[in-house]
């Protein structure tokens, strides 16, 4: 009977398993591969050694930390027998490397906006002057308020704790969720410390990284990008209307530079849409039904809808610097002539064996 209640607490924790790695590992190689090919393209071209791509190549790095750790962020939605320590760590350190990719995230928006909307005074910039610390500002945060429930704001003293299995049934703040049952040797589950994020994070915890770090850098890139594209809008109005006058002026009519700019124009604007469309939205119903969740009293939730949300949402989020990279051409240019030269040699190694024949 004992083996028999084994199998069955087992069999639903390795179903979660193989789910979480079937839709984390591909993508987890694709961004840290993507992130690397990037990255080697930035360093190999010394043309880029600047202000603007060192920010770039600290967010890439980000990035890529953010894709090892992608196949072990679903986990910590998930109940496991692990004592405290250890339970912090597998929560802690995920926690700060999205932080941190989201504050990089921030301050490469930002910096590329001050370049659109002030490009005078773009030279005398704050984040120019003081490369150093504002590099320190997109990193050190993330990691003081990441390790704040080692420093004592956790629910470790909740009640419920011990057995990973006990259900509380009365949704009271502390109880496990998604319980699942890990039965190793030497190790039994009855009485043992149960690690879920609840006792890692409080509520208050919760409440303050979603509604006071996430919310606002998401309004504020959104907001960025927006300003960004009505003020080009405005630009490419001017440009119109100069081309226009010069027209008239000719006896000409409009010119056909006009319409290449309206429809550049247009084709920006539906890829920033479809970008916040394919990279965003997934990470926000992620969050807002992480929260609804907690604020819900039942306490047995859908470990595979957690499951898969988790990997869309944060794995979205991770292909924005890729998208942002592979879109510019310089980051691009040393992959792209390495392939080429590649396929000469290829070309001609073949063209050498069939003159052989």
């Amino acid at each position: 009977m004992d083996d028999l209640a084994n199998d069955s607490a087992v069999r639903p924790l390795l179903s979660e398993a193989r789910l979480i790695y079937a839709i984390t590992v591909p993508l987890s190689t694709a961004i840290i591969l993507a992130n690397l090919v990037i990255i080697l393209s930035i360093s190999c071209n010394r043309q880029l050694y600047n202000t603007p791509n060192y920010f770039f190549l600290s967010l890439l790095v980000a990035d890529l930390c953010t894709g090892v750790a992608l196949p072990f962020i679903p986990w910590m939605g998930l109940n496991r027998p692990l004592s405290f320590s250890s339970c912090l760590l597998v929560h802690i350190f995920p926690n700060f490397l999205f932080l941190a990719f989201l504050f990089n995230l921030v301050i490469v928006h930002y910096e590329r906006y001050m370049f659109i909307v002030s490009p005078l005074h773009y030279s005398s910039f704050w984040v120019h002057r003081r490369f150093p610390l504002a590099l320190l500002a997109v990193w050190a945060p993330p990691l003081l308020y990441a390790s704040l429930p080692a420093f004592g704001w956790n629910n470790r003293a909740g009640p419920g704790w011990n057995g990973c299995c006990s259900f509380n049934d009365t949704g009271a703040p502390g109880a496990p969720v998604n319980c699942s049952t890990v039965v190793t040797a030497g190790a039994a589950p009855v009485g043992s410390e149960c690690c879920s994020y609840r006792r890692v994070f409080p509520n208050a915890f919760i409440y303050l990284e979603v509604y006071g770090l996430l919310a606002p850098a998401i309004l504020s890139i959104a907001g960025m990008t927006g300003r960004v594209l009505w003020i080009t809008r405005g630009q490419m109005k001017d440009i119109c209307r100069l081309h226009r006058s010069v027209a008239t002026r000719g006896g000409g009519q409009t010119s056909e530079r006009e319409q290449r700019l309206n429809l550049r124009y247009t084709r920006c604007v539906a890829a920033v849409s479809l970008t916040f469309l394919a990279c965003w939205v997934p990470y926000i119903i992620y969050t807002h039904v992480c929260v609804t969740f907690l604020l819900s009293k039942e306490t047995r939730g859908n470990s595979t809808t957690h499951i898969v949300l988790s990997c869309t949402g944060i794995g979205s989020m991770a292909v924005m610097p890729l998208v942002l990279g592979l879109a510019n051409r310089q980051y691009t240019d040393p992959v792209r002539k390495l392939l080429h030269k590649l396929r000469d040699r290829w070309r001609r190694r073949q063209d050498s064996e069939d003159m052989a024949l």
